[in-house]
């Protein structure tokens, strides 16, 4: 029995609908290095302050946010395939006269609860920032990424393990767009020769009603 030709169209339309739902979108990523930093001829990473860093760089995150992350599946290993899920975060503003700030996110990893902490602190003397981050899983404060914003694009690294592997982590912060900033992390396993981004994402800023007096 011949098909008729608008119910081929039909069902083109729909595999091609259900083909769209099941294909992650690859986000796209800037160029990726050491900005503000480099490697010394004995291998270290040194990490030294942009001109514009200041005590005020993370004060745009003050309050609550939704965000929505891509993540690699598989990192270091030349995987294309990523996921997709969403969080929130609160940020609670500025600490310390100016020197820290914190804030709490959390979300639902693999069906079970998660949440993690980040702590920011900025050294007066040298102008860096210093980012901790600190999982509901272990409890434990990673390395801290170092680094600062040259204008609205801030650079983070540090040195760590990967499943035994040495590589340089790099967070980068755009705050070009202060309601839809955008955070992504990369990995280098060769001392910033060669980078892999594995993963993003955007906040959003939840909209708080003003109270009635």
């Amino acid at each position: 029995m011949q098909m008729h030709p608008y119910r081929i169209l039909l069902t083109c339309l729909v595999l091609l609908c259900s083909y769209t739902s099941f294909t992650q979108k690859v986000p796209e990523f800037p160029k990726a290095g050491l900005f503000n930093a480099k490697i010394s001829p004995d291998g270290n990473l040194e990490i030294y302050a942009s001109k514009t860093s200041s005590l005020h760089d993370f004060e745009f995150l003050t309050g609550k946010w939704t965000m929505e992350h891509q993540r690699l599946k598989k990192r270091l290993v030349g995987s294309t395939e990523w996921e997709s899920f969403q969080s929130e975060d609160e940020n609670f503003g500025t600490m310390l006269n100016g020197l820290g700030n914190t804030d709490i996110y959390r979300a639902t990893l693999d069906g079970k609860p998660f949440e993690g902490f980040t702590l920011r602190l900025f050294n007066p003397e040298t102008k860096l920032w210093s980012l901790y981050w600190a999982p509901s899983t272990t409890g434990v404060l990673d390395p801290p990424v170092v680094g600062s914003f040259e204008g609205n694009i801030g650079h983070f690294y540090c040195t760590d393990l990967y499943e035994g592997k040495r590589v340089i982590v790099m967070f980068r912060w755009d705050k070009t767009d202060k309601e839809h900033p955008v955070w992504s992390q990369a990995f280098s396993p060769d001392n910033g020769a060669t980078w892999e981004w594995n993963w993003t994402n955007t906040s959003y800023r939840i909209k708080t009603k003003p109270t009635k007096k």
